[in-house]
C-alpha cells in the first residue's frame, strides 16, 4: 500500500508542476527538500484525501512540512489502516 501511496504522491506533485526528478523517500516535503508551501501542502493533502479516503486537519500542515516523503506515505498508510479498522469495528457491531 505504501508504494501505491508513494507513486500517487509523486504523480500528484508532478501534476502540481514540482520537479520530481531524483525524489526519494528521504526527500523532505518542506524547505529542506521540495519546499512545498502551505497552499501546495493543502492541495496535496486534498488530493490524498480524495484518493485514499483519509482526513487531514489544517493544524497538521506544519507537521507535514517537516516530514520526508516516506514519513508522509507511512502516515497516510496508518490513517488508511485506522479507517479500515474503524469501519470493520462499526460493521461488526451493527451485525
Amino acid at each position: 500500500m505504501q508504494e501505491r501511496i508513494h507513486e500517487f504522491v509523486v504523480a500528484a506533485l508532478a501534476g502540481m508542476n514540482y520537479d520530481v526528478d531524483g525524489i526519494t523517500g528521504d526527500t523532505d516535503l518542506g524547505p529542506a527538500g521540495l519546499d512545498l508551501e502551505s497552499l501546495a501542502l493543502a492541495e496535496l493533502s486534498v488530493q490524498v484525501e480524495d484518493e485514499f479516503g483519509v482526513k487531514f486537519e489544517v493544524e497538521e500542515m506544519e507537521t507535514t512540512a517537516l516530514m520526508t516523503l516516506d514519513q508522509f506515505t507511512t502516515d497516510v498508510a496508518r490513517r488508511i489502516a485506522a479507517n479500515t479498522a474503524a469501519t470493520a469495528a462499526t460493521s461488526g457491531t451493527a451485525a
